[in-house]
């Protein structure tokens, strides 16, 4: 990797149009850096925040893709179609006028908690090494197992029937367009996402993200508006090998997991230079390492 290659995580706002590989390509231009990653896909569509990782930083995007997000999204009531969102042909219209608020409420405060939710075929999961989405315009369909999903808080912000706004805070795999297409099924009127803004994705929100026009605008001076891998995980306990076992360090090998240690899962590794190398997990008496940043 370049010398001047960036690495940590910078909180991007991918606009309305744009898929995820999309931002990482133009950021690639942008930055004149290959290794750039995003942490989880967003609908064309959709808008809000994207985190993208950077350099030694690609390695996260497990840990970031199982995250909780939070978004903001308008159901469309009455209105089926084959993408569950307003972007798909309407397969079935009915009529809710005879919905009332608190109906709504009910159904949409029933959802609360955990269910199990049909992954939709337009999505980016795989099946054969496929993607669902793919398959999806060659107008083929596959079966799909249901996933157990998790909706910690949904908040109704407004209300006019057909449509209702409202936020939510969920866990990873949990789609928003097929929350909406459940919930009007559950209402027996049908229903589809017709807007969705991503506002938190762990601790990156959208009052802290930034556009590609202003990244490039910025790019001479971007490195403030990232955040390392140092920083993303300093609420770690630290742990310093001595000068005889940072070759082991260095290689990735196990250490041995002293007494005097701060009781934790996961630590941040560093050198016997103050160097960070590593996050190291907690194995009975041993260290393991969980995640290398060489």
């Amino acid at each position: 990797m370049a010398k001047n290659a960036y690495n940590g995580i910078i909180n991007i706002f991918k606009e309305k149009g744009f898929t995820s590989h999309d931002v990482v390509a133009k950021m690639r231009g942008i930055l004149k850096q290959k290794k750039i990653g995003h942490s989880g896909t967003l609908d064309p569509d959709a808008v809000g925040v994207l985190p993208v990782l950077l350099g030694n930083a690609t390695v996260l995007s497990d840990i970031l893709t199982d995250k909780s997000k939070e978004y903001e999204a308008v159901l469309l009531l009455g209105v089926s179609t084959d993408t569950q969102d307003t972007s798909g042909e309407i397969s079935e219209k009915k009529d809710t006028s005879h919905l009332t608020e608190d109906e709504v409420k009910e159904v949409i405060n029933s959802f609360l908690g955990e269910y199990m939710q049909l992954p939709p075929m337009y999505s980016a999961l795989k099946v054969g090494g496929k993607k669902l989405v793919d398959l999806a315009r060659e107008g083929k369909e596959v079966k799909r197992e249901p996933r157990k999903v998790d909706i910690f808080h949904i908040d109704i912000i407004d209300m006019d029937l057909p449509r209702v706004k409202f936020t939510a805070k969920v866990a990873k795999g949990t789609y928003i367009r097929t929350l909406c297409h459940d919930i009007g099924e559950k209402l027996s009127v049908g229903g589809c996402m017709e807007s969705l803004v991503r506002k938190r994705v762990d601790r990156f929100d959208i009052d802290g993200a930034i556009t590609l026009k202003q990244l490039e605008s910025e790019r001479d001076n971007i490195d403030k508006r990232i955040m390392s891998v140092e920083e993303y995980f300093s609420f770690l306990p630290k742990i310093n090998t001595s000068p005889d076992f940072d070759k082991y360090l260095h290689n990735g090998n196990k250490l041995k997991f002293e007494k005097d240690f701060e009781d934790s899962d996961l630590y941040r590794v560093y050198d016997s230079n103050d160097i960070f190398i590593a996050i190291y997990k907690k194995e009975s008496d041993e260290l393991k390492p969980f995640k290398m940043f060489l």
